[in-house]
C-alpha cells in the first residue's frame, strides 16, 4: 500500500489530535469532535513510541491540507492545481478518492491554514529538512496554474515563518522553486543562499551541506515518504546546476 492508502488507516495507530487529527478523523468516519480536537492543542509534539509510518502519515496529511488551503488562496481552486497535485504526487487511481476527501474537507473547513502549519512545525521541530520539503511541495501547487499570485506568495512566506525559517532562508527556498521564471530569480548564489562575496571554500562548504541535507536517504529517514522523493531529486538538480554555474563563472 502506498502512503496515500496509509493516511486514513494511520488514524487508528497514531492518535494525532489537533486540527490535522480532526481532518483525518472526519474523513475516516471516526467520531472526532472538532472542539475536542482543538482542546487537545496541536497534538503530540514528538513521534516517540511510533514507527516511521506515523511521521509519513503526518507529513502526507499536512501536504494535502495545506495544498488545498494554498490552492484557494487566490480565491479559486483551478483544475490545473488539482491535476498538478495528482500528477506531482503520483496518486494511484484507486486511492485518489481518499485524497479527494481530505482535500475537500480541508477546502471547506473554515479554519485558516495557520493552525495546521503550527501543528506540523511542532511535530517536525527537529527536522527542518522535512519542513523545507513540505514547503517546496506547496510551491509546486502554488505555481501550477502558471501564475504566482501575491496571496499565494504571502501565504507561503507566512508558513515558512511558522516553520521557523527566517527571511533569508525563505528567499533561498523561493529561488530554488521559482528560479526558472526569470534570469533575475535564477541567481545561483540566491539558490545556494550565500553571498556573492563568499570565498570558493565557503561556497563549496555550503553546497556540500545542502547536498547532505537534501539526500533522499536522509529525507526518507526523517519522514519524507518515497512518493515525494522525486521532488527532492528535482530540487537537488537545481542546487547542482547553481553550483556548476558558479564554478564556471569563477573559472
Amino acid at each position: 500500500m502506498s502512503i496515500w492508502g496509509k493516511v486514513i488507516g494511520g488514524v487508528a495507530g497514531f492518535a494525532l489530535g489537533g486540527p490535522l487529527g480532526a481532518i483525518m478523523g472526519a474523513v475516516a468516519g471516526h467520531a472526532v469532535d472538532k472542539v475536542k480536537a482543538e482542546e487537545l492543542g496541536a497534538g503530540p509534539s514528538t513521534f516517540a513510541g511510533h514507527g516511521p509510518d506515523a511521521r509519513q502519515v503526518a507529513f502526507t496529511t499536512a501536504i494535502i491540507v495545506l495544498s488545498a488551503k494554498i490552492a484557494k488562496a487566490d480565491g479559486q481552486v483551478t483544475a490545473d492545481e488539482i491535476a498538478t497535485f495528482k500528477r506531482i504526487f503520483q496518486i494511484p487511481d484507486d486511492e485518489q478518492q481518499i485524497v479527494a476527501k481530505i482535500w475537500g474537507e480541508a477546502k471547506s473547513d473554515a479554519t485558516g491554514y495557520e493552525p495546521y502549519a503550527h501543528q506540523i512545525a511542532s511535530l517536525f521541530a527537529n527536522d527542518p529538512q522535512v519542513l523545507e520539503e513540505l514547503l517546496g511541495a506547496l510551491f509546486h501547487i502554488a505555481k501550477a496554474d502558471g501564475v504566482m499570485h501575491s496571496e499565494e506568495t504571502k501565504m507561503l512566506e507566512n508558513i515558512a515563518m511558522i516553520f521557523g525559517f527566517d527571511q533569508h532562508a525563505f528567499e533561498r527556498i523561493k529561488h530554488i522553486h521559482l528560479g526558472a521564471e526569470g534570469a533575475e530569480e535564477n541567481d545561483p548564489y540566491e539558490i545556494l543562499g550565500i553571498a556573492r562575496s563568499a570565498s570558493d571554500d565557503e561556497i563549496k562548504a555550503k553546497y556540500r551541506a545542502l547536498t547532505r541535507e537534501n539526500h533522499p536517504d536522509i529525507l526518507m529517514a526523517k519522514g519524507v515518504p518515497q512518493e515525494f522523493i522525486d521532488l527532492a531529486n528535482e530540487k537537488m538538480a537545481v542546487i547542482n546546476a547553481a553550483y556548476d554555474k558558479i564554478e564556471k563563472e569563477r573559472g
